[in-house]
């Protein structure tokens, strides 16, 4: 047996010696999108932190992620209301619920009207589909339309309806629909954001900073969701979401060393601006796979 190892060993050896070692490649990292300012004449001022959410968020707090993109006003791109009536399963409902949350969100970026209020009103209504106690919505909507004219009063009123809303089902195991609540307002901001403030021809790294760094919310979510996977309508959306995920894992993040400051309890990454190696074939590919999830969701 050892005779067989010297033999083996001997061409190791020659192929060893006979051959120049190797200086092994150095990895240089070249970002494809950067967002950290590059105006040097201020340079004494210390950059204001930006901040990007790793944990699950109501879609009313979806939309403020996206509040200061310069969304411009498309009534088209959201779920009609009209639509609501035709939502039969529980599983539907859920999911749009969480969407007409992020388009109501939307809609009052532009100012408060009728139209926030239609989506108010359907919010309710789906809610009630849903076996959640009237009193959760009726209430904050009394509010709302008695001071109308305040838009922080409103954005408050409605999260604190969708955290009420999320806890009731929590406290009553009813946690799935929950989850697919809050991953169907996550996908209608990621729409909105990705047809409407993404432009591949004029790209804002600002704009492709808040869609690369929903990955980590993507990941919370699917942490999340995982859990209830006795509802098939969760693994159905879950297959559906680890597929975005792969593209998502194909690019990279990076922080400056001792920048990055980490809020575990608000779940909030802090830093003053980001690198990317996200490509622009990768952004369009999830705008593109987004779109056709959401698609789905809304179709009755």
């Amino acid at each position: 047996m050892k005779v067989k190892v010297y033999f083996l060993l001997i061409p190791l050896l020659l192929t060893a010696f006979s051959c120049k070692p190797k200086t092994p490649e150095k990895f240089v990292f070249v970002p494809t999108f950067s967002t950290f300012r590059t105006d040097t004449s201020s340079a004494d001022a210390p950059a204001a932190k930006r901040e990007t959410y790793y944990g699950l968020l109501t879609p009313v707090e979806i939309c403020v992620i996206f509040n200061r993109l310069g969304v411009p006003y498309n009534k088209a791109a959201l779920n009609p209301t009209s639509n609501s009536n035709l939502y039969l399963s529980s599983a539907k409902t859920a999911v749009n619920t969480g969407i007409y949350g992020v388009d109501f969100g939307y809609l009052k970026i532009f100012g408060l009207g009728q139209e926030v209020i239609n989506y108010m009103v359907t919010i309710r209504e789906m809610s009630n589909k849903l076996g959640i106690p009237d009193n959760l919505m009726t209430n904050p909507l009394k509010q709302i339309q008695s001071d109308i004219a305040d838009p922080d009063t409103v954005t408050v009123l409605m999260e604190k309806a969708y955290t009420d809303i999320e806890d009731h089902l929590r406290q009553n195991d009813r946690e799935s629909t929950a989850g697919l609540m809050v991953m169907g307002g996550w996908v209608e901001a990621m729409y909105i954001a990705t047809q409407l403030a993404y432009n591949p021809e004029n790209i804002d790294p600002e704009v492709v900073q808040k869609i690369a760094e929903q990955k980590y919310t993507l990941t919370s979510l699917l942490s999340f969701m995982k859990n209830y996977y006795d509802d098939p309508m969760v693994v159905y959306y879950t297959k559906k979401l680890k597929h975005l995920k792969n593209y998502f894992d194909t690019f990279d993040i990076y922080f400056a060393k001792g920048d990055l400051e980490i809020d575990t309890v608000k779940q909030v990454l802090r830093s003053s601006g980001t690198k990317m190696t996200v490509s622009v074939e990768t952004l369009n590919k999830i705008r593109d796979y987004v779109a056709k999830l959401r698609t789905e969701m809304v179709t009755p």
